[in-house]
């Protein structure tokens, strides 16, 4: 039987338990964001991006949009970056909180993500990294997380490199103790995030 079998049985039963347990607030969260996105400047309540999931299937992962409309039409693809101008001001406030994450709880019910794993690269990225650093193929070898360790030990702008560092130490130790850890630190980081920026 493969070491990841209790991936599907764990993830089904944290999103059960959070979903009951936090059901008001994801309801309130459902209706606030949405009306926040459109008043700013009455652009899409949704960004959806094609991803590479375990064994490189292709899926769409969604999000709340964070950018000005059309962010990427005179770009393309790009890599991520802090402080990118494009953010709209709404999507700065998501972002600190990670609630432009919030819509790919679709993604872990499609059974696209994983709550813990290496974070899904975009295709035209993906090719873009392999010209210099093929091992990074190694991350398809499972499935994506919603969060993963390049997240949790990492920065938002990480180097490939560094991140395959974190994401195969990840895969090559891969077991249910480790995803609650790497879950629950998530979960501090995020909240710290918050309380950092209403201090300010």
């Amino acid at each position: 039987m493969s070491r990841y079998f209790y991936k599907s049985i764990f993830d089904f039963s944290i999103l059960i338990i959070i979903h009951l347990v936090l059901l008001p607030v994801w309801l309130i969260l459902w209706i606030i964001i949405p009306i926040a996105i459109w008043i700013e400047d009455r652009g899409p309540i949704f960004y959806i991006q094609t991803r590479l999931g375990k064994n490189g299937k292709e899926f769409s992962l969604y999000k709340f949009r964070s950018m000005v409309p059309n962010a990427e039409n005179e770009t393309g693809a790009v890599w991520a970056k802090e402080n990118d101008d494009r953010v709209t001001k709404v999507g700065k406030f998501l972002r600190d909180r990670a609630l432009d994450e919030l819509p790919q709880v679709i993604n872990l019910w499609k059974g696209d993500l994983s709550l813990v794993g290496p974070r899904p690269e975009r295709p035209e990225i993906m090719k873009e990294i392999l010209l210099d650093f093929p091992l990074y193929i190694e991350r398809l070898k499972v499935k994506p997380g919603l969060t993963g360790p390049a997240q949790v030990y990492g920065r938002y702008s990480t180097a490939p490199k560094d991140k395959f560092k974190y994401d195969r130490e990840y895969i090559d130790n891969m077991s249910i103790f480790l995803d609650i850890k790497l879950l629950i630190i998530s979960v501090l980081y995020t909240l710290k995030a918050k309380w950092q920026k209403m201090d300010r």
